[in-house]
């Protein structure tokens, strides 16, 4: 089981129409530099931690931990495995 592609390249699109695009249609003023940075920032840091949670979720560190007692009273109550 791996990423796809498909939400990758539509979020990627979408970050990088607001962290490069976007910029340029700021209205002129005496913070245009500020927002166009803060659009830029925002893009930047919120595009990386989609993508560090979404990648995450390929091949996760930590996994569920159970203990005997817990996997014991499971296998009693719910069977010892797969009905076909």
């Amino acid at each position: 089981m791996g990423a796809s592609a498909v939400p990758i390249i539509v979020v990627t699109a979408f970050w990088f129409v607001v962290g490069a695009i976007l910029p340029w249609f700021v209205p002129k003023g005496p913070n245009r530099g500020v927002t166009q940075t803060v659009l830029v920032m925002t893009a930047c840091s919120c595009w990386l931690f989609w993508l560090c949670c979404y990648l995450m979720q390929m091949n996760p560190l930590i996994g569920p931990e159970m203990s005997n007692h817990t996997l014991l009273v499971m296998k009693q109550e719910w069977g010892s495995g797969w009905k076909a």
